[in-house]
């Protein structure tokens, strides 16, 4: 029962952690009163017992998002530890548990032929069951007020969500609207943030701030699609 509890709490404070009326992220907001997140609590982020629960757990999500038609879909895995984190050890944590689920992918499935298989590809996006996703790290010691969260947690957003927004003209207005609410609730801008196709994602991954030199660790052994 105290496990159960445990679990409810993570999750509610995850979606409390959205709720908040200054969160900038309108589409989290959408997402969450539509109840199209997903949210799974697994142990300590440096270990990969949980990498075939989590696997299983996206591979559930993709199935339920590939079958809707409303906008603005997520998943969130919370993780239990550790809850003191630097951005360094958050960022290496990030890429190897990353790295561990797509290793576990390319054993079944082709990369998503909709994005680019390289990390340094502008065009570049992560991709399990050939579905593409951006990625977006939360935890307590983020230098971004907004990547804030009380435990350390990866949320998956589709890629083609983004694109069909783009196709309905709709992407640039709500992405003009979250950069102007996260100005307003962090003090600056995100100094990482680019546009699709203008640099890789992957420098927004972790909410850690890269200098020049820093070359993305992901490997990707998935068959060229």
């Amino acid at each position: 029962m105290k496990e159960i509890l445990a679990q409810v709490t993570k999750i509610d404070a995850y979606k409390a952690y959205i709720q908040n009326i200054n969160f900038p992220c309108v589409a989290a907001r959408a997402a969450l009163k539509n109840e199209h997140i997903h949210c799974l609590e697994v142990g300590h982020m440096a270990c990969p017992h949980d990498d075939s629960n989590i696997l299983k757990f996206i591979y559930n999500f993709i199935d339920i998002y590939r079958n809707l038609t409303e906008p603005f879909h997520s998943a969130a895995v919370i993780f239990d530890a550790p809850q003191t984190m630097t951005e360094q050890l958050f960022d290496q944590l990030l890429w190897q548990r990353l790295q561990a689920l797509s290793n576990l992918d390319a054993a079944q499935y082709k990369y998503d032929s909709r994005v680019d298989a390289d990390p340094q590809s502008p065009n570049f996006s992560f991709s399990l069951k050939q579905e593409a996703f951006f990625i977006i790290g939360l935890h307590p010691g983020s230098s971004r007020p907004t990547r804030q969260f009380s435990y350390p947690a990866l949320v998956l957003n589709p890629h083609d969500q983004f694109e069909s927004l783009r196709t309905l003209e709709r992407y640039s207005k709500m992405q003009s609207i979250i950069r102007k609410r996260d100005i307003a609730y962090s003090g600056s801008v995100n100094p990482m943030l680019e546009d699709f196709g203008t640099a890789s994602e992957v420098y927004q991954y972790s909410g850690k701030q890269y200098d020049h030199q820093w070359q993305c660790p992901l490997k990707l052994n998935h068959e060229k699609s």
